[in-house]
């Protein structure tokens, strides 16, 4: 049977998350590289709902600011009083209408829920003709969760709460998700007549399924294969333990793609990652954003990657890099730092104790160690010595370098920008460049060397330099006179 195509999805995102302990709303809170709604969304919109709408409340404006952004697909409906899930439902139906078809209402705290369970709990509410269906687990332990009672022949006869559970009823393992697939028209009627007569003085979308049962309609359930997949995210806790679930499926789905993860446990990806065939990935290595990586490649040990594309064959060890781009076969690290606006030709290096801003290294070129680019423009096979500094901010304003093909820039330079070296040009190791140095000439700007004379006898007497001073003084002295 096809998936049959849902008239909406509603996705429940208005409450406050307060054991999140936390300024920002829980369905923002981040994992892998996305919001938690934004998870949730993601799984729905791949059921290609006809309408798909996120109920919102708690800093609504803060939470539609960012679905206008992320998910602009999605209709946000603000529940200005958050009185339970059938109020949040009800709301949607008195501003939107009635929706003909099929209603599936989940939730924005649901991260690792799979568009396959979803279409499977579709498929079971349509091919058994069901006036609503629940998505339930079997759970090892289903303390705190409600029960699914059901009649000799499997139907759904009720959820109960666990506090109004019998011994009998408490031993069952089946839990309600309080997800459901809903006949929307159906679900239009009977949402209006639920009762507030509760302890919280709440409308529970829960009994809607009481009332459909009562009128004779079919109550149906389908069981997830995989019960952490409808856990929710209530605290840090349990992000944290969905980050780790979600994070080992990215990882699953790398490896059987041809990718090499050495150490899967010390390895961190997010959804947005995208890795060719043959790429080992060493320990300690996080990989965030759009990151993409090319065939052959080789990243980390201790290496985090943000919004960073890797050439093929590229080499990446200890480094740092954020909005970057790594040229085929190149090389970086260890200990370097790549910020944004760094872009590395093929076979170039940035070494050892490298940092780069905004700079682009042509093929072949080299800044292999405890260098500083920004704002540098360097050409192909150009070697930049150790100690090299480009000096591109005046305390005001940045200004550019430039580095012309075959160029050497000698150890311990400081280019002050706005500066070029050109064609096939030298620096004297030492010099403080801060003017154009022509094609093939050597830019030299240094004081010459002058040594005074037994200054540390004089200036620093007493001192371990002083001792070992005099003694080859006299040591060269008694050498001298027996000439």
């Amino acid at each position: 049977m096809s998936v049959p195509r849902p008239a909406a999805v509603i996705v429940l995102a208005a409450g406050e998350g307060t054991r999140m302990k936390s300024r920002t709303p829980k369905v923002l809170h981040e994992m892998c590289g996305r919001a938690l709604v934004d998870h949730m969304l993601t799984a729905a919109r791949d059921l290609g709902p006809e309408r798909l709408i996120v109920v919102i409340g708690h800093a609504s404006e803060r939470v539609g600011a960012h679905l206008a952004e992320s998910s602009p697909d999605a209709r946000a409906v603000v529940q200005r009083e958050q009185r339970g899930t059938g109020h949040a439902v009800r709301t949607v139906l008195e501003e939107l209408g009635t929706i003909a078809g099929t209603v599936l209402v989940t939730y924005g705290d649901v991260p690792l829920l799979r568009t396959q369970t979803l279409a499977g709990l579709l498929e079971r509410h349509t091919g058994d003709g069901n006036a609503v269906t629940v998505l339930t687990a079997e759970v090892p332990d289903p303390t705190g969760y409600g029960r699914i009672i059901r009649d000799p022949c499997g139907a759904v006869l009720e959820i109960v709460e666990e506090k109004d559970a019998t011994p009998e009823q408490r031993a069952i393992k089946e839990m309600n998700s309080g997800i459901y697939a809903f006949d929307g028209l159906l679900l239009a009627d009977a949402v209006k007549r639920v009762s507030t007569d509760n302890a919280q003085g709440e409308e529970y979308l829960t009994d809607v399924l009481s009332i459909l049962r009562e009128e004779g309609h079919r109550v149906g359930a389908h069981i997830a294969a995989d019960f952490v997949e409808v856990e929710g995210v209530n605290d840090r806790v349990q992000l944290a333990s969905a980050r780790k679930v979600l994070n080992q499926r990215l990882l699953d789905g790398h490896m059987r793609a041809g990718v090499t993860i050495i150490d899967p446990a010390s390895t961190w990806i997010d959804v947005g990652v995208e890795i060719e065939p043959d790429v080992v990935v060493h320990p300690g290595t996080q990989l965030h954003g759009d990151t993409v990586i090319g065939a052959g490649a080789e990243v980390g040990p201790a290496t985090t990657l943000t919004d960073t594309r890797v050439g093929a064959g590229a080499v990446v060890r200890n480094a740092v890099c954020d909005h970057a781009e790594i040229g085929p076969e190149a090389s970086v690290g260890p200990y370097a730092y790549l910020r944004p606006g760094t872009v590395l030709g093929h076979k170039s290096k940035a070494g050892t104790f490298v940092e780069m801003k905004n700079t682009q290294v042509g093929e072949r070129s080299k800044v292999p160690h405890l260098s500083y680019a920004g704002d540098a423009t360097i050409g192909d096979d150009v070697n930049i010595g150790a100690a090299v500094i480009f000096v591109n901010y005046d305390g005001v304003n940045k200004h550019r370098s430039t580095v012309r093909d075959g160029a050497f820039v000698g150890c311990d330079s400081m280019l002050v920008a706005p500066v070029t070296v050109g064609d096939g040009a030298y620096t004297a190791a030492g010099s403080v460049i801060d003017g154009d140095v022509p094609p093939g000439a050597i830019g030299v700007a240094r004081a010459r060397q002058r040594n005074i004379e037994k200054w540390v006898l004089r200036r620093r007497a007493g001192t371990k330099s002083a001792a070992a001073a005099e003694k080859a003084l006299a040591k060269q002295e008694q050498q001298e006179s027996g000439k």
